[in-house]
């Protein structure tokens, strides 16, 4: 099968590379174009570029697959199928139907649940205990194409976006290198998603990272966990160095009361509107993130400001 492959983040990296070890045939790699990256803000490829031209792939870095030259360059590949995971950009029917049997994406949520941008996030934020991988039919609806393979992985209380991002990145590359076969041969069965339990995973917002802790506990350590590692939810604190800025990479949630945002105790246990949060790795301004016994080392928290 003669495959094109668009995607742009590491999450697309492991897909590419399990294709690639499979044998298929993958004509082109489309990718974001270059953008700012590292300290340096230095113009760098994306983690997929640089992947593929490591690997001697042809690669294209469309600044929109909507110009007419992009979608005549992608019709003369004269392509089985296309395959998209994480690409950033939504594509046009011309693209989604040039492939002789058509366009998949590989999507990061149980689908109808948590179309669209941020589905890992969302699914660690609002608390869900069961998420998956789904490969789907892309169609000019967002996210609503017919599924065709799902594996569903479970959300653990101490998982964070970064460890169930690894862990669906491994699973869906898997499920990938197994379902595009029965695409080719046609076995494939294609399920219509239910119109019931559609919910849509809307970018982060930065007003959405600030810790509030007069929330309920179960919902302050979700938030957390659901923005670590980035962009991280944080908070201001006094401490006897003066005023601090916090990320908050990891936490649990424990027993303990008094007011939102009293530090409790100093292993980094503090109030929420019920219950408490204890925070098992932070970050302070200026300095790399560290185990909650190494960022209490010589540094006392005194209060969050609320």
């Amino acid at each position: 099968m003669r495959l094109a492959f668009l995607g742009t983040p590491e999450f697309a990296v492991v897909s590419l590379a399990a294709i690639v070890e499979a044998g298929f045939e993958v004509a082109c790699v489309y990718s974001q174009p270059p953008a700012p990256r590292g300290r340096g803000k230095k113009l760098s490829p994306s983690p997929v570029q640089a992947f593929a031209e490591a690997h001697g792939l042809a690669v294209r870095t469309a600044a929109s697959m909507r110009d007419p030259e992009e979608i005549a360059a992608f019709e003369a590949l004269q392509l089985d199928s296309a395959i998209v995971v994480a690409f950033g950009q939504i594509l046009p029917a011309a693209v989604l139907e040039a492939p002789r049997l058509g366009s998949f994406n590989l999507h990061g949520s149980l689908l109808p649940r948590w179309r669209g941008a941020a589905p890992i996030q969302r699914a660690i934020m609002a608390g869900d205990k069961l998420t998956g991988v789904g490969v789907m039919r892309l169609t000019e609806g967002l996210d609503e194409g017919p599924t065709l393979a799902v594996e569903r992985l479970r959300i653990d209380a101490l998982d964070t976006a970064g460890t169930l991002h690894d862990r669906m990145a491994t699973a869906g590359a898997a499920l990938l290198t197994r379902t595009l076969p029965r695409i080719a041969d046609g076995t494939a069965v294609e399920t219509q998603q239910p119109d019931e339990g559609v919910t849509y995973a809307k970018k982060i917002r930065p007003r959405e990272t600030r810790i509030d802790f007069r929330k309920p506990a179960a919902e302050v350590d979700c938030r957390i966990r659901g923005l670590s590692p980035f962009p991280g939810a944080w908070f201001e604190a006094t401490s006897e160095r003066g005023p601090v800025r916090i990320k908050a990479l990891l936490s649990r949630v424990e027993d303990g009361e008094g007011a939102p945002g009293e530090v409790l105790d100093d292993r980094l246990l503090i109030a929420c509107g019920t219950g408490a949060v204890r925070l098992l790795a932070a970050q302070r301004e200026g300095r790399g993130a560290q185990p909650a016994g190494e960022f209490v080392r010589g540094f006392r928290l005194e209060a969050v400001v609320a």
